[in-house]
């Protein structure tokens, strides 16, 4: 029994502080910053979703033809159908926002699950968990995207679940590293020794105490990847399609008036997604570099 809790205050006793404490002040920096635009995001989607928006996004008004920023009150001024830029922004979180999520549960979920299989039982499902790894690594992501929306034209969530199940190979051997990585220390040995059953080792002793920190990066990191994905779908015309708002399609549609001058309707939406994916790496990086640091000391 000692040599377990010796063991178990190893692995898992930089659970009890606090992680930034001991971060840098760039890391905290790009936490702090990644923490505000998901609060951003997750605001903005609450206003659109109770339509507590400045204007109407789909409202055309004919006497604001791309009407530049601070234009009759248009924060951001209006397109090339007068609509305004700011609420059809707020409105365009949607696209992405729950299909993102989806995408997230998926991968973080599938890829959990053949994690904890390769890496605690190993063996058998080692062997064919890997194969299933290597064959979805093996598919061009964009290209396998691109294929099924020219042969089905499916909807944005049916896209994200495939972005979801091309990530499960990445948090399925993170997860299996960890697990691993436990072994090597008899932390799963003596907890069996101990008398604990094999669900209690996993969701408590490995995944809550040992894996959360592993899950909750690769989440803000999926959900950078689902916006920039949604977009750069929307800006190809495969994803999101007018008059339903999209900052990818916003930016396409604007990109046309670049040439008159006329930038925003354009550059908006394009800082918008910059800043945003800009954000939640920054997060997920900021987390890594915290909790990296923290455990090798």
């Amino acid at each position: 029994m000692k040599r377990y809790s010796q063991y178990s205050v190893e692995v898992s006793d930089f659970s009890d502080v606090p992680f930034w404490k001991k971060a840098s002040f760039m890391d905290l920096v790009y936490v702090s910053y990644g923490i505000f635009i998901v609060i951003l995001v997750i605001g903005s989607y609450i206003v659109g979703a109770f339509d507590l928006l400045p204007y109407d996004p789909h409202e055309i008004n004919l006497e604001l033809l791309m009407a530049p920023p601070q234009s009759s009150g248009h924060f951001l001024g209006t397109d090339f159908m007068g609509r305004d830029i700011l609420s059809r922004l707020i409105i365009g979180i949607q696209a992405y926002f729950l299909p993102g999520l989806l995408a997230i549960a998926i991968a973080i979920i599938l890829g959990t699950c053949f994690g904890v299989l390769a890496g605690y039982w190993g063996s058998g499902f080692d062997t064919i968990i890997t194969y299933i790894n290597n064959l979805l690594n093996s598919f061009p992501r964009l290209v396998l995207i691109l294929l099924m929306v020219a042969a089905f034209k499916p909807d944005i969530y049916y896209i994200m679940v495939i972005v979801g199940i091309t990530n499960v190979p990445v948090v399925a051997s993170l997860i299996k590293g960890k697990i691993q990585f436990l072994k090597q220390k008899y932390f799963i040995e003596a907890a069996t020794a101990l008398g604990l059953k094999n669900r209690v080792i996993i969701f408590k002793h490995i995944l809550w105490h040992n894996c959360r920190s592993i899950l909750i990066i690769q989440a803000t990191l999926g959900m950078a990847e689902a916006i920039l994905m949604e977009t750069s779908l929307s800006y190809l015309g495969f994803g999101v399609q007018e008059p339903t708002p999209s900052w990818g399609n916003m930016v396409q549609a604007g990109a046309n008036y670049l040439m008159q001058g006329k930038f925003w309707p354009s550059t908006a939406p394009a800082l918008a997604i910059l800043f945003t994916i800009m954000g939640f790496h920054l997060l997920g990086d900021g987390l890594n570099n915290m909790l990296e640091r923290r455990r090798n000391k």
